[in-house]
């Protein structure tokens, strides 16, 4: 089983194991796997999914970035060794004595060269809570995260938002079994719902078909025909 181990300066902060098929989540909120506390980390900053051919590094569309053995990236298939900085923290992925490593893999990504005195003075500056005009916080926008089956994220901006193979849906999926329209994701008052409407296989929440209407919580992964999709909340 995976370790990412987290340092700042030379202070050891901990250590935390990625389960298999789990998600580690990495930002600000105190929702997240990995809690950091500074303003230079966004809320929702990235995190690692540990899929069936290796682990995923995936900025969550940051505010400043997230590096890979200094390189900006947007996503990064992790090797043993590699280190994470998001902000002035640096986190070291490792695996398990004995366990092999995943195949190395043409990396896919944004890249850009880290320079040190740049960044540093990025990270240092902090930025207030965006707020609204009653100065209240914003509330998160929702996105689904394409893990398989497609590439990118679409934001849950609609109060309905149709996903099956009929090209007239917002999200069109692949599968001989989906339904033209397979399902929808409602946003409610109470939270964004997932329904159930037509196909031969229902969708599924983390691995259990949705026979009707199921509530969407923040990294529940959902799966429609040949697709596995993450729902994320951001800042």
């Amino acid at each position: 089983m995976p370790i990412v181990t987290m340092h700042f300066k030379d202070m050891d902060l901990g250590e935390y194991r990625i389960e298999k098929g789990g998600t580690l989540t990495i930002g600000r909120r105190e929702t997240n796997t990995i809690v950091i506390d500074n303003l230079a980390v966004s809320g929702q900053h990235a995190k690692i999914d540990a899929l069936d051919d290796g682990y995923l590094l995936t900025d969550l569309q940051s505010k400043n970035g997230t590096f890979v053995n200094d390189r900006m990236v947007t996503t990064h298939w992790l090797q043993p060794g590699d280190v994470i900085t998001i902000g002035k923290h640096k986190l070291v992925f490792h695996l398990a004595e004995g366990e092999a490593a995943p195949p190395v893999r043409d990396q896919v990504e944004k890249t850009m060269v880290l320079d040190t005195n740049e960044y540093r003075a990025m990270v240092g500056k902090t930025s207030p809570t965006v707020a609204t005009s009653g100065g209240e916080k914003k509330e998160p926008v929702a996105v689904l995260s394409f893990l398989k089956g497609g590439d990118g994220e679409v934001a849950l901006s609609k109060k309905l938002v149709k996903i099956g193979k009929d090209d007239a849906n917002d999200i069109v999926i692949s599968g001989f079994l989906v339904g033209k329209t397979a399902a929808t994701i409602s946003k409610r008052p109470t939270g964004y719902f997932l329904s159930y409407v037509e196909g031969l296989t229902k969708p599924k929440v983390n691995g259990k078909p949705v026979k009707e209407t199921v509530q969407l919580k923040e990294f529940d992964k959902i799966e429609i025909g040949s697709a596995l999709l993450e729902f994320i909340l951001k800042d």
